[in-house]
């Protein structure tokens, strides 16, 4: 019986397996095929030109800066606020501390809300404030929507680090602080994957920074001017009825997902090189 079961879950995995690198090589296909033959230079090297969204000339690079701004600088601005919160849950509170189970429960809930909330979120404090759709709304919206992802992952990733290491560390004399910076050395790994965690999720979002960093053909040089970012420019793309917009659709998904990957293999080996260090 317990043969059958193995064999049974076994067969299961490896069609989970198939369904899911099968599903990932027909987008990827797909992106490529239709998009390949319409990436030039051009595509990434140029800002729209008039009637860029009717076949007329120009590029997308207005939108790759604009996604490169908002992206890191909510990544860098959401670890300032995620590493403190982890660290305290796990190194400075109580073993079972509501607080640090609250923290949890609102970081799970946050999780799991939809981008377009975020978005009208922001929209409304800057209705509230009188701002302008920004780069730096667009980054302080986006950072609101990645903070759940970094607070969980890293907290996964430190919470399996054994607990004797910690008490190796008090038994020698080591104060809280110290004890941390053991504690995040050892859980390098599971914060590369957190951060790229997040940049995926704020590179590839298109909703919430629609209402709140706008959208423009020129490259912003200042935190108070708007930013285009890739995933909106491809949607824009996509809703013309003429063809070749459609291609250059798909050779902007090309782009971001060639981003996507130099960043994945980058952190990945970041992440190997620092985990030499661990103990």
């Amino acid at each position: 019986m317990r043969k059958i079961e193995e064999n049974i879950f076994k067969v299961l995995m490896i069609l989970s397996t198939a369904i899911i690198s099968s599903t990932l090589f027909m987008i990827v296909f797909t992106i490529f095929s239709k998009g390949l033959g319409s990436l030039n230079w051009d595509m990434v090297s140029k800002i729209p030109e008039g009637g860029f969204y009717i076949g007329k000339g120009g590029g997308i690079l207005n939108a790759i800066i604009g996604s490169l701004y908002i992206t890191v600088g909510s990544t860098l601005l959401g670890l300032l606020v995620s590493i403190p919160i982890v660290i305290y849950i796990n190194i400075y509170a109580k073993k079972n501390s509501m607080l640090a189970n609250i923290t949890r429960l609102c970081s799970d809930i946050l999780f799991g809300i939809p981008s377009i909330v975020y978005g009208a979120f922001g929209f409304a404090i800057m209705v509230y404030m009188g701002l302008k759709t920004s780069l730096l709304a667009g980054i302080i919206t986006v950072t609101l929507m990645i903070i759940p992802i970094l607070v969980r992952a890293m907290d996964e990733a430190v919470r399996v680090v054994p607990e004797d290491m910690k008490n190796s560390v008090y038994s020698l004399g080591g104060t809280r602080y110290e004890t941390a910076k053991i504690v995040l050395r050892q859980s390098v790994p599971g914060i590369v994957t957190a951060i790229l965690l997040s940049f995926g999720r704020a590179i590839g979002d298109a909703a919430c920074v629609l209402f709140t960093a706008g959208f423009t053909d020129s490259i912003p040089t200042s935190l108070g001017q708007p930013a285009a970012t890739l995933p909106l420019s491809i949607f824009f793309q996509l809703s013309s009825p003429i063809q070749e917009v459609q291609n250059r659709a798909y050779a902007a998904a090309v782009v971001l997902t060639i981003i996507v990957l130099v960043i994945s293999i980058t952190a990945k080996i970041a992440s190997k090189n620092l985990s030499k260090n661990k103990i």
